[in-house]
């Protein structure tokens, strides 16, 4: 459904998934704010209707604590999350929680109709509200997508965000294309970037094939500051099978007591310690054994399908029954750590352009997110944009991940570290290809096999150079190709290419990022790297997709 009351919009949000749909329905209930969502799939189309878990929060009584929860994410980001931003979103969370219950979302309870609460691995109490056992997100979507269709005066779903419209130094819009190949400008007085992440950079992902990093190469490309993208969290459970997005298993099987086993069934691992150290044994066990799997042991849960229906329903449909097979695992690439920097309110540092959730480096997550912290981030920083652009707030302040690039007295607790990023400006057009589809197709592919071998979850700087060759004949086929299929192509390459280069720069081995070549973690890295440039020309816009 399109909507065509672009006039005069005063936010425009790129993206509906949890982050971009709470702000937009929070700018135009609470707030009265004219505001259009822009997203490139049916607005139910998100990476958030995959969220399994849940959110994390502490939502009262003893013996929990916003200490705790702040402790435990400080933990698991391995010395680089920014303290405020934790801080904000522990605190803010319950919040934020209880306004999607007042929104219609139902989350599971216990006969005494309290929250049920699951324990995930990282966190050293049970604070996960989750819904349908493991439809988290699946339920949150439904919530705020009735919300936003009925608040929203402009919608505008399968249009394809292109590039930034910058304006004597002001972000104003967004340039996109709609199915038929139209291009045309959506202006707006602040536009907030919450366009996702970037699993599809990878061969096996729980992401779906929408999430190509665009809302981050349209910041590299713009020259907007982009950091933390080395960290790319690999969730250890995803069922191994053809299917792809791969299905899930979520964190809290193991939170429940399901075991990690190796292929000769002996347990290798603690499974309530963070992902990415999961992830790494399982890895290392898998190649020390030379397979391409390991199980959980799920044989041991009481009342698997009516704590876990979702998932229940997923293993039926592939044969398995958790009662009695140990189920086949492999890590998958889930959660980008890092993205478009931002301040406490999700400022960056180009005036009127915003960012919240997954396409964010708000300074929460560090080297490492927390599990159930990423819906919980996309509510809190959602909101915290639109009371910003409420108050007149148009420029990043020295708060939060924002203070490794601006100033501040007595410097930042985390520093900033500039890296030059070979970002590649494709000269793409909107026109009949040059290239073959399949050609473009192939090129993805290869890419994605590349980055899982090269820069997956063990890396070094012989497989990162390897990989940065693949990806320079990625650009090479979207700079010839056009279309949908080539911008995603190219906006998969560019943040590539910048999680190359931050990858290569940070020689020693920290949360999701880890060198095999440097494997120990190094003070000298106690800092963000941070990607940026001059602004570039945009591609351009002839003929249809």
């Amino acid at each position: 459904m399109t909507y065509d009351d672009d006039a005069d919009l005063d936010l425009l949000v790129v993206g509906s998934g949890v982050a971009g749909l709470s702000a937009a329905v929070r700018a135009a209930e609470a707030h009265g704010l004219r505001v259009g969502v822009l997203t490139k799939g049916d607005l139910e189309q998100s990476t958030t209707r995959w969220a399994q878990g849940g959110v994390a929060a502490v939502l009262g009584g003893d013996p929990d604590s916003t200490d705790l929860h702040l402790a435990d994410t400080l933990a698991a980001g391995a010395g680089l999350c920014d303290i405020d931003a934790v801080r904000v979103l522990v605190e803010e969370g319950p919040g934020r929680v209880r306004d999607l219950i007042t929104l219609g979302a139902a989350f599971d309870r216990d006969e005494q109709g309290r929250l049920e609460l699951a324990r995930e691995g990282g966190h050293s109490l049970a604070r996960v509200v989750h819904a349908g056992g493991a439809a988290t997100g699946a339920e949150i979507e439904r919530a705020l997508v009735v919300a936003v269709r009925r608040s929203a005066v402009a919608i505008h779903e399968n249009e394809f965000a292109l590039d930034l419209v910058i304006e004597h130094g002001r972000c104003v819009g967004v340039r996109a294309a709609d199915a038929t190949g139209a291009t045309r400008v959506v202006r707006a007085r602040h536009v907030l970037l919450a366009a996702g992440g970037a699993g599809q950079l990878f061969a096996v992902t729980t992401n779906p094939l929408e999430a190509t990093g665009d809302g981050v190469a349209m910041a590299l490309r713009a020259g907007v500051a982009v950091a933390d993208v080395e960290f790319v969290q690999f969730h250890p459970t995803a069922l191994h099978h053809p299917q792809m997005p791969r299905p899930l298993l979520s964190e809290a099987l193991r939170g429940h007591g399901a075991l990690l086993r190796d292929t000769n069934g002996e347990q290798f691992v603690d499974e309530l310690l963070p992902r990415d150290q999961v992830s790494r044994a399982m890895t290392r066990r898998m190649l020390e054994l030379d397979v391409d799997h390991c199980w959980l042991d799920a044989t041991g849960l009481d009342h698997f399908v009516e704590r876990f229906p979702t998932i229940a329903s997923a293993l039926d449909e592939v044969g398995l029954d958790p009662s009695r097979d140990w189920l086949p695992i492999a890590p998958a690439a889930h959660y980008l750590c890092g993205g478009i920097l931002t301040d406490l309110d999700g400022a960056t540092t180009l005036p009127g352009l915003w960012a919240a959730g997954e396409v964010a480096c708000s300074g929460v997550h560090g080297a490492n997110r927390l599990a159930s912290n990423s819906l919980l981030e996309g509510m809190v920083f959602g909101a915290r944009v639109v009371e910003a652009v409420e108050r007149g707030v148009d420029t990043a302040q020295p708060t939060g991940a924002m203070r490794s690039v601006l100033a501040v007295e007595g410097g930042s607790p985390i520093g900033g570290r500039a890296v030059v990023s070979p970002m590649t400006p494709p000269a793409l057009a909107i026109g009949a290809p040059f290239a073959a589809v399949d050609d473009i197709a192939l090129a993805r592919q290869q890419l994605q096999r590349a980055m899982t071998a090269g820069a997956g979850v063990l890396r070094d700087s012989a497989s990162l150079s390897r990989t940065a060759a693949v990806v320079d004949l990625a650009v090479g086929v979207a700079c010839s190709s056009s279309g949908a299929a080539a911008w995603e192509l190219a906006n998969l390459a560019a943040v590539a290419s910048a999680l190359l280069t931050a990858a290569h720069e940070r020689t020693e081995s920290r949360g999701a990022h880890t060198r095999e070549d440097f494997a120990a973690k190094s003070p000298e890295f106690a800092t963000r790297l941070v990607l940026g440039g001059e602004v570039r020309p945009t591609p351009t816009t002839a003929g249809r997709l």
